[in-house]
């Protein structure tokens, strides 16, 4: 439209020049021609004036459609804030994925601890002897032993003649014992003939309170509660990250530490923190990375606090997916270690893994001891196959060695008695238990096979031991020997199996098992962290039934109830120290055990 208008314009104006000036002329001709050039050129300039007029409207325009208010460019910040917001906390959460469980329980126990000669009482009498014949010198009253002085006193008179000794001289008992150690009290036991050292033990077991006559051990309600929250990081394509917090209490104790009875769950030790009750305490369970796939090989590194508890079959009871890496009948215990695996094919995985049980060089008071007496680091090495690897079945294959085993891990504990004299500890506290010696070697050896066919699951264990002393011996015995009884090799065996049905009703919402399993006199693995209250049932020396029933109420809302029996044949379930007794036997025990044992639980947990 605007080139038609200027267009009619310059034809106007040519016309009236035209009829101004007579043609046929050559003068005239130019000129026109130059009026003609010179409209054309004002033409030009007039389109430039007037799209410039344009794009200057249109930009004024625009600067009006943009220019807004103060409230309404406030909402736009928000808007745009809560976005970058979202943004943000999905890519956390991208970052970090969170789940976990809580769990309670309700537990009634029915227990019987058999008739017993106690062993803290009879070492108290052996060592108020030693200290009568002991010099005077180091704190002893200097008698001589004449063995014909037990036939003209009765054990209990023997007993209230060595406390009324013990009452008149307590400042030289009191500075004997505070200077005795292990070694000097075999050294003055063995100063006896091995037949009169039969026969003082033998004469000594009639004292008063030395036998024990059988008792029940039952508990009518021990409520119990846990939580763990886990978390799972994906660092880089090849490289993650996994940790669990996890606080395992029982209802009214958050003190963290037990009173020793005998069990090996009753000494709070770094492989149990959340295995074993304590407090309310929200501990690190697991932490650890896995480097995988490195430099694009099927070779993997994983380092940190181990996922090794709750591994196969025990994952069966309580309805999980396999919650560790090794077979929970030798492995249910935390450490921190390293894992060198390489995947050899989809369903077949080889791993080698190395732990530190005891650290001797920190927090041990290392540079208090001479270097003779210092003690080895515990180190365990493991290398365990995944054979098979499928939705329906599972086989794994273990083989372990701990070397330079000690009497015990750094723990605390409250000693209710002085494990060296045997006297009753008058104001029991809490005491840090720190190893005294190393013991020797343990070899651990197992395999677990694992089958779903239909609505059946099904496993079966075989699990060996081999207990490797070096001589050594402690207030506690040797790996597997009592105190003051020479050491010597020994081989244990466990076997373990189980069947569980889902009942296809209700799509496997419902789930009965039985389980069972056996242990031989030597058997022994590390399985301090079982979650069972009473005792490990992995560790038992006897027999252990299992029957229980899950059912999930919601997808992850399930309630269980569970019940165990324990058979014990031997003393000294879950020890590696000390020398097995048959329970049915009036055997000597340092401290009581179970003869036999029934367990009943409900619980309710869910997963979040």
């Amino acid at each position: 439209m605007r080139r038609l208008i200027l267009a009619v314009l310059v034809l106007l104006i040519a016309t009236g020049l035209w009829a101004q000036s007579p043609p046929a002329q050559a003068d005239d001709n130019a000129q026109l021609r130059q009026e003609v050039n010179q409209l054309k050129k004002t033409l030009a300039a007039l389109e430039q004036r007037l799209a410039a007029q344009e794009k200057s409207a249109q930009q004024v325009q625009e600067d009006k459609k943009s220019t807004v208010s103060v409230p309404e460019l406030q909402a736009n910040v928000k808007e745009i804030d809560e976005r970058v917001r979202e943004t943000e906390k999905k890519s956390f959460i991208d970052r970090l994925n969170w789940s976990g469980d809580y769990r309670f329980e309700a537990h009634t126990i029915r227990g019987n601890v058999p008739a017993h000669y106690d062993g803290m009482q009879l070492q108290n009498l052996v060592v108020r002897t030693l200290w009568m014949m002991t010099p005077t010198t180091q704190g002893g009253l200097g008698m001589s032993f004449d063995p014909a002085m037990l036939a003209t006193m009765t054990p209990t008179q023997f007993k209230g003649f060595l406390d009324g000794q013990v009452a008149t001289n307590f400042g030289s008992y009191n500075y004997f014992t505070n200077n005795l150690t292990y070694s000097k009290l075999q050294q003055s036991l063995g100063a006896f003939p091995p037949a009169m050292q039969q026969q003082l033990m033998g004469y000594l077991q009639q004292a008063p309170g030395v036998f024990v006559p059988k008792y029940n051990a039952d508990n009518d309600v021990l409520y119990t509660n846990r939580l763990r929250l886990k978390f799972e990081s994906q660092v880089a394509d090849n490289v993650s990250f996994g940790a669990r917090l996890s606080m395992y209490k029982v209802f009214g104790d958050s003190t963290g530490v037990q009173v020793f009875n005998g069990q090996a769950n009753t000494l709070a030790i770094d492989g149990t923190t959340v295995g074993v009750p304590s407090g309310d305490m929200l501990r690190v369970e697991r932490a650890f990375f896995n480097w995988n796939n490195i430099g694009g090989s099927k070779l993997y590194f994983s380092i940190g606090r181990r996922p090794s508890t709750e591994g196969p079959p025990l994952n069966f009871r309580n309805d999980e997916l396999r919650g560790g890496t090794p077979i929970g009948t030798l492995v249910d215990y935390q450490y921190d270690g390293m894992t060198l695996g390489y995947h050899i094919t989809p369903k077949m995985t080889a791993r080698a893994c190395y732990g530190l049980g005891y650290s001797s060089g920190f927090g041990n008071g290392n540079l208090l001891k001479t270097p003779a007496d210092r003690l080895k680091d515990v180190h365990l090495f493991g290398a365990m196959v995944d054979l098979v690897e499928t939705d329906k079945s599972f086989i794994q294959v273990l083989a372990m060695r701990a070397w330079n085993v000690t009497d015990g891990f750094n723990g605390q504990v409250v000693f209710p008695n002085n494990p060296l004299t045997g006297d009753v500890v008058a104001a029991p506290v809490i005491m840090r238990f720190t190893p005294s010696a190393n013991l020797g070697g343990i070899n651990e050896y197992g395999i677990v096979a694992q089958h779903t066919l239909g609505p059946l699951d099904m496993f079966v264990s075989a699990n060996w031991d081999s207990l490797r002393p070096n001589g050594v011996s402690t207030p506690f015995g040797g790996l597997g020997s009592n105190p003051f009884e020479p050491t010597q090799n020994h081989e244990g065996q466990m076997y373990y199996v189980g069947l569980r049905y889902n009942f296809p009703q209700n799509d496997g919402k419902t789930k009965i098992g039985f389980e069972f399993n056996h242990g031989t006199k030597y058997w022994f693995n590390f399985a301090n962290a079982e979650d069972d209250i009473i005792a490990p049932k992995t560790q038992t020396r006897g027999n252990a039934f299992e029957t229980y029933l899950t059912h999930r109420i919601h997808e992850r809302f399930i309630l269980k109830a569970d019940f165990i029996r324990y058979v014990y044949d031997w003393s000294g379930s879950g020890w590696h120290l000390g020398a097995p007794q048959r329970l049915d036997s009036t055997p000597l025990l340092g401290f009581p055990t179970y003869k036999d044992a029934n367990m009943f639980t409900l619980g309710l947990t869910t997963r979040f």
